[in-house]
């Protein structure tokens, strides 16, 4: 990672870049803000550190100076808009912490990101923190459901199987996509910002523990199989500390 600065009598702006790979991530805008994120693919990791190596002396040129003060711990990671979530554009903690491909996925219903609910909150999210840094994540979840959807927030509050499958039968919908939600906002957190309340974190592994056992009652997966998917992110939230 690389990062630069320019400064004159009009402006104050950073512009850093990233790459790996084959991919290549560009964060710029006014110093002190979140700024924007943009991916690249090339054909090759060569080339990519030939683009990437191009936009740097670009930027030089330009007046832009080395910028060792950049603190990416305490940067908020958005992810392009046309591209979705990618490592690149996500906190180094939650990089090193979840490794599995399915924290990437966009079309697994299981996965943090991969529901129309998860990528939903994740969209959100990241448009609600650009114009709010003290973004409370912890009351998100209901705040999704209840104001952005205006739908009936269902807390996993009794998570005995007896007491899911009462409610799988009554009302699957609402239950269902209030766990995707508070559990996706969990993932989202760590992802954007390296960081996991502690309240957040009990609710969205309550979250999963009940999808878990929804996902066998409703038999989302032939002969009623329990989610791998599930049982994976359990034990990599579970690892991680919260605040």
């Amino acid at each position: 990672m690389d990062a630069y600065r320019f400064q004159d009598e009009k402006s104050d702006k950073f512009w850093r870049i990233e790459y790996a790979g084959k991919d290549l991530v560009v964060n710029y805008g006014k110093t002190g803000t979140t700024g924007r994120y943009q991916l690249k693919v090339s054909d090759s990791p060569e080339a990519c550190e030939k683009e990437a190596k191009k936009l740097i002396a670009a930027k030089v040129k330009k007046g832009y100076i080395a910028y060792p003060e950049f603190d990416p711990d305490g940067q908020f990671y958005l992810d392009d808009d046309e591209t979705g979530p990618h490592p690149l554009t996500s906190h180094p903690k939650f990089r090193a912490h979840f490794t599995a491909d399915l924290y990437y996925d966009c079309f697994d219903e299981e996965a943090p990101f991969g529901s129309d609910e998860g990528a939903d909150a994740l969209m959100q999210i990241e448009d609600d923190i650009r114009k709010n840094k003290d973004f409370d994540f912890a009351g998100f979840p209901q705040k999704m459901v209840e104001k952005y959807w205006d739908m009936v927030w269902l807390p996993p509050e009794d998570i005995s199987r007896p007491a899911v499958e009462q409610l799988a039968e009554k009302d699957e919908t609402n239950m269902t996509q209030s766990d995707m939600v508070a559990y996706a906002t969990a993932f989202a957190q760590i992802k954007i910002t390296g960081r996991l309340d502690a309240e957040l974190k009990q609710l969205a592994l309550r979250s999963l523990r009940r999808m878990e056992i929804a996902v066998v009652v409703l038999r989302w997966h032939e002969g009623g199989e329990p989610s791998e998917v599930i049982g994976q992110m359990i034990t990599d939230l579970e690892a991680f500390p919260a605040d």
